[in-house]
């Protein structure tokens, strides 16, 4: 019996798309080009048209996908160079400009440590809207960027597009970043790759838990999101009912959803604030 493989990255759809049909050209509708930047491999698939949406079963729109293997090998530079990489790719769609606002949201449960990943991140965001305006002289190279905790549903009974939707309305962001963790399809990917893309989230589709959407329709606002894939669906490696509904995760994924959490936020920090470094960052959030 042929295996449902559950994914939420469009480079591991595409591979099953064009695998199931024998593909050896590019799918209609889909392109796809790979480059090496600062040592990693990124991967870039848009999604053209309808035809090209319906073939990944993905939005129309572009997903980038960041390979982290000389991060995860500690090679020397390695998280130095993953966060300017990680910048450049997110200032490619964010495009900030000075006078606009970021809201970054950390989505997830910091209860749960595979779905802790936004909240994690978040803890790396710098937050520098209230600076901005009470000390505007002094932050005056620094762009408005505000981040919340949205929490999950179960525990505050509000939708996080419902929470963040509110925010929108209050402060009037230009855009929102959401981070949230992902399924794979593939063990090899779990905590090592990232990827970045221009059409908003669904929280907790990798895992069956579909909440409201977030994009440019649902909150008024271009969203981007940022997910790494944390957990492989169990039903990926066996036939049996009652792999149904379990899911696997590394045994390092403590350290490895706080380090990539991490990553994101320092990353993040570099696209919105011109000129700041590594250490910059460091002494801020000291």
């Amino acid at each position: 019996m042929e295996r449902k493989i559950r994914t939420d990255l469009a480079v591991e759809q595409r591979e099953l798309v064009r695998g199931s049909a024998a593909e050896t050209t590019e799918l209609p509708g889909v392109r796809a080009r790979e480059d090496m930047r600062k040592g990693y491999k990124v991967t870039t698939v848009d999604v053209l048209d309808e035809e090209g949406s319906k073939a990944l079963c993905k939005p129309v729109g572009r997903y980038t996908t960041i390979e982290l293997d000389a991060l995860i090998q500690r090679a020397e530079n390695a998280f130095v160079d993953a966060a300017e990489l990680l910048a450049e790719l997110l200032r490619e769609v964010l495009r900030p400009d000075m006078g606009a606002g970021t809201l970054v949201a950390g989505l997830g449960n910091d209860a749960i440590t595979p779905d802790a990943l936004g909240p994690l991140a978040i803890e790396s965001v710098m937050a520098t809207r209230h600076l901005k305006s009470r000390m505007p002289e002094q932050f005056e190279a620094f762009r408005p960027v505000a981040a919340v905790r949205t929490g999950v549903l179960g525990s505050t009974g509000i939708e996080s597009a419902e929470v963040l939707r509110a925010i929108c309305e209050s402060i009037s962001p230009s855009r929102v970043v959401a981070i949230d963790a992902l399924a794979s399809g593939s063990l090899d990917r779990l905590c090592r790759t990232i990827q970045i893309t221009d059409v908003g989230i669904v929280p907790g589709s990798g895992v069956g838990n579909n909440r409201a959407e977030l994009c440019e329709r649902t909150l008024g606002v271009p969203v981007v999101a940022i997910g790494v894939p944390t957990v492989v669906d169990a039903a990926v490696f066996s036939d049996e009912e009652s792999a149904k509904g379990m899911f696997v995760t590394p045994r390092d994924i403590d350290s490895s959803v706080r380090d990539t959490a991490k990553l994101i936020g320092y990353g993040i920090n570099l696209a919105m604030h011109d000129g700041l470094t590594i250490g910059d960052v460091d002494m801020f959030l000291s």
